[in-house]
């Protein structure tokens, strides 16, 4: 049997005994995609960084690769995994090429310079993401879609195997929201990239994901593929409101439709 890159067992993360992420477990394989969607506060930003080791478990087991997680340094993981976290606003003073170049801070020994290695990576990167032509402007020029993007090319330039990504399109346009969920199924699909993804986009998750995990409260209320979602109301008991489904009109899958406000 194929071993999980992550496997997670009863772990729970509580701050001031306050349970964050409660008593919860599952399993990612290699290849995965799997979308993590839930109400605010419901533990999806938490569970990431725990899975980073940013945040420590306060209970439970958490491996990698069948080996404790606690026993990895943080170089060693950022080796392995790659993180884009949610788009605070916050810009940096550094040229598209710089902060990429950042991307390669694992590989690299104090007072190295950038090998010709390193700079392939970068330019690959930058090549797949389609943001060659911006390597010489300044991040702070950039559209928020543009330095969504720049940033996703940061965590390929580390050659992690896993990404893990906190709300990648939130306040993008629907071209560079679509941009990135093509980046995303390109690197997944094509480069066999393990993709966990923290999402509010309930129908992106529909229709990009193969695993979607549910969290309520901390607690996982469902975890399966996303056709069994609409089984037994499970977005209606994790959202507390009901929805309107429709069938894609390409693909035929079922998704939510839109409401009407005051229909």
């Amino acid at each position: 049997m194929t071993q999980p890159v992550f496997r997670a067992e009863n772990i729970s993360f509580k701050i001031f005994e306050k349970a964050i992420i409660d008593s919860i477990s599952f399993e990612v394989f290699a290849g995965d995609y799997i979308s993590i969607i839930g109400p605010n506060g419901a533990g999806k930003t938490s569970l990431l960084k725990c899975l980073m080791r940013i945040y420590p478990v306060s209970e439970g087991k958490m491996f990698f690769r069948g080996t404790p997680l606690a026993r990895f340094s943080q170089k060693q993981l950022a080796k392995e995994i790659s993180y884009v976290p949610q788009s605070d606003g916050r810009f940096f003073p550094f040229t598209v090429e710089e902060f990429v170049l950042m991307g390669r801070y694992p590989h690299l020994s104090p007072f190295t310079s950038y090998s010709k290695k390193d700079i392939k990576a970068v330019n690959s990167a930058l090549e797949l993401t389609g943001t060659s032509q911006l390597a010489e402007r300044q991040l702070m020029t950039l559209s928020g879609g543009e330095r969504q993007t720049v940033f996703i090319a940061a965590a390929l330039a580390q050659n992690a195997n896993i990404l893990l990504l906190d709300e990648p399109t939130t306040f993008l346009d629907p071209k560079h929201e679509d941009n990135i969920y093509r980046i995303l199924q390109t690197i997944n699909k094509e480069l066999g990239i393990t993709i966990i993804s923290v999402t509010h986009d309930i129908n992106n998750a529909i229709l990009q994901s193969g695993k979607v995990i549910a969290l309520k409260e901390g607690i996982v209320h469902f975890s399966g593929t996303p056709e069994k979602l609409f089984k037994k109301q499970v977005l209606e008991k994790i959202y507390d409101k009901k929805f309107i489904y429709i069938s894609h009109p390409l693909t035929g899958q079922k998704i939510i439709a839109p409401e009407i406000p005051g229909a």
